[in-house]
């Protein structure tokens, strides 16, 4: 068995930290400490006493001791793996960067990640990052980095701004998604009663949640051509694997996935709502466009909703009303951890500082490929290129997210504004879009000097 010391910033979550508490207590192989560092103590606190239960949850295989620190420094302290998932500001700042463009005429499906929430959420997260990083550099710069916030890629990319030598990656499972809806299609083509995920390869391209994948496999078996009729049958009527595609926020009719397939010949591997936001002209306009498409606007009040429920749900916990129940959570996370202690070999889609397995995009940019997790650390599969013509699209975004963290480590706000008016959902005229940018750049002003996030996820 290995040991083990996590840190964990943003310690007080009650989702991506109870998904690793549930995956941590049945991997055999690990055992150790997680700290849990957060500006919310007392949330921290709760999860501390919340993760000690999982050892005695039923299917519990090996025991973590989990411990509330006071400090950054304190949960950073002799730390072999940092994890981070917060969220950048409040749930109030979350809703001003969705809603707040509508007023404009622009509509956002997920705003976490391009157009203006996603630029006005980078603005409050790139120094928090730059925070971070520089204190995991200073106190375990040895520590694999791993990140679940968004936005992804320009969180990553500080990162390796402020620390080039840092061992940090993404985790993202939008490819997971992509993977799920093509074991769904093998189990109606009767390729088998059941396909797990994990037995569909893929080869990855691209940048988080703008993902492509230009080859499919089952076990081996090469099913793209396969792909490509599913994609035609289904590019008007939309396919939802769980019932309808507006049964939840989260569902969708895959329709922006086909029609950019049957475009491009290239499958789009990610959800339809993020895709929408990289290419809004065709699918974005409206709320009615949306819906043509068949996938939802997720509305803050859900979120908001959702973590009432959450909250709800830890004070049951934590008062010992319910007992924590193991069960699948789908994420890769302690499988690369246990791989990078060299216990194992695993290949899976990462996001990482492009050093020469995506060709066409920069060398220095963050791009989601596959690559390989074992104890010599994290080597980056040969991915290839996309074709010219996603490549083009791509771009756009690539030198935006890099002008981004460049113009928010500088302060630069002129900067910030040069991203805005180049983002594709920006389209407006430029005094209105300047006015726009101005109105929201005011409300996150205040972030660039604090760099403190505000709540957990």
């Amino acid at each position: 068995m290995k040991e083990l010391n996590i840190a964990y910033i943003g310690g007080g979550s009650m989702a991506w930290a109870r998904n690793l508490m549930n995956d941590l207590v049945i991997e055999e192989e690990l055992f150790g400490t997680v700290r849990l560092y957060d500006i919310d103590y007392k949330a921290a606190l709760k999860n501390e006493k919340i993760g000690n239960l999982y050892n005695n949850s039923k299917g519990a295989v090996t025991t973590w001791n989990y411990m509330a620190a006071n400090t950054i420094e304190e949960a950073l302290e002799g730390a072999d793996f940092v994890i981070i998932s917060i969220l950048p500001g409040t749930f109030d700042d979350m809703e001003q960067d969705v809603h707040y463009p509508q007023r404009y005429g622009i509509y956002q499906s997920v705003g976490d990640t391009t157009g203006p929430g996603g630029i006005m959420r980078s603005v409050r997260a790139i120094p928090m990052y730059e925070i971070i990083a520089r204190k995991i550099k200073e106190i375990c710069p040895e520590a694999y980095i791993i990140s679940y916030t968004n936005p992804m890629t320009v969180l990553i990319k500080t990162i390796y701004e402020v620390f080039p030598e840092a061992r940090a990656f993404g985790c993202c499972h939008e490819v997971f998604g992509t993977q799920r809806l093509i074991a769904c299609m093998l189990e109606n083509l009767g390729v088998a009663e059941k396909v797990s995920r994990r037995d569909i390869g893929t080869n990855v391209l691209g940048i988080n949640h703008f993902t492509w994948v230009d080859k499919i496999d089952y076990k081996g078996i090469d099913v793209f051509s396969e792909f490509m009729k599913f994609a035609r049958d289904y590019h008007e009527s939309g396919f939802c694997e769980n019932g309808n595609w507006n049964d939840t926020y989260f569902s969708s009719g895959h329709r922006v996935m086909f029609d950019l397939f049957l475009q491009y010949g290239i499958v789009a591997a990610a959800g339809d709502r993020h895709l929408a936001e990289f290419c809004p002209g065709w699918y974005l306009k409206n709320p009615e466009t949306a819906a043509y498409w068949q996938f939802s606007l997720t509305p803050v009040s859900w979120r908001k909703a959702d973590r009432m429920e959450r909250m709800e749900k830890t004070n049951r916990l934590y008062s010992g009303l319910e007992a924590p129940v193991i069960s699948e959570t789908g994420e890769e996370g302690v499988r690369l951890i246990k791989a990078l202690c060299g216990l194992g070999n695993v290949k899976s889609n990462v996001n990482t500082i492009n050093k020469g397995q995506h060709k066409g995009l920069p060398t220095g940019a963050v791009v989601e490929t596959n690559a390989w997790f074992s104890d010599e650390g994290i080597r980056p599969a040969n991915a290839g290129r996309l074709p010219y013509d996603v490549e083009s699209l791509v771009l756009r975004h690539v030198y935006n997210q890099n002008q981004l963290v460049r113009a928010c480590l500088d302060r630069n706000e002129d900067g910030v504004l040069g991203v805005f008016l180049n983002d594709p959902l920006v389209h407006l005229p430029k005094g209105d879009a300047v006015k726009l940018f101005k109105e929201m750049f005011r409300m996150n002003e205040v972030f660039w000097n604090r760099g403190e996030h505000n709540e957990n996820i």
